[in-house]
């Protein structure tokens, strides 16, 4: 599943849509955790629901202006407005995700409750699980190749990075 919650059918007690077999499944599915496509509360319920077979991603789906000092941009003509966090075309419609993935793992560990290790966990091993390559990549194990990015200690910001692979 992608984006979950976003535009889907709602969970509800009788008919659980879309989001509920998402929840209920060993599909996983992934989240963008910026706080405003999926509030704290609702990410954490999923979180939950998805900590086995199936897990819960992270997803950025972040346009051009993530980590930018941009104001605006367009896009297919439309004017995108960049404020608190917010994408949104000029009647206020959310138009995409301003974040980086440092950015959502804090988030996860800040907002959500999540340790670091689980967090961190949600943008490494989790999606590498989700495409089926867990073997080779979301780990770090002698002599596999691996890529690092180093964040500060409230892993709201990249530091810097270096890739091992030949």
């Amino acid at each position: 599943m992608t984006h979950l919650f976003n535009a889907m059918s709602p969970l509800t007690h009788r008919a659980p849509g879309l989001v509920g077999a998402a929840l209920d499944s060993g599909v996983a599915a992934g989240l963008i955790a910026d706080l405003v496509h999926v509030s704290a509360p609702a990410i954490g319920v999923a979180a939950r629901a998805k900590s086995g077979p199936g897990r819960l991603f992270l997803v950025t789906d972040a346009m051009a202006v993530a980590g930018t000092d941009l104001s605006h941009f367009t896009l297919n003509g439309r004017t995108i407005e960049r404020r608190d966090g917010h994408l949104t075309l000029s009647d206020g419609t959310l138009a995409g995700a301003d974040i980086t993935l440092p950015q959502a793992i804090s988030n996860m560990h800040r907002h959500v409750g999540l340790t670091r290790a689980q967090a961190l966990a949600m943008a490494t091993r989790a999606p590498a699980e989700a495409v089926g390559l867990a073997r080779d990549i979301g780990h770090l194990n002698p002599g596999a190749p691996a890529d690092f990015v180093y964040l500060s200690d409230d892993l709201s910001r990249v530091l810097g990075g270096v890739n091992t692979n030949p």
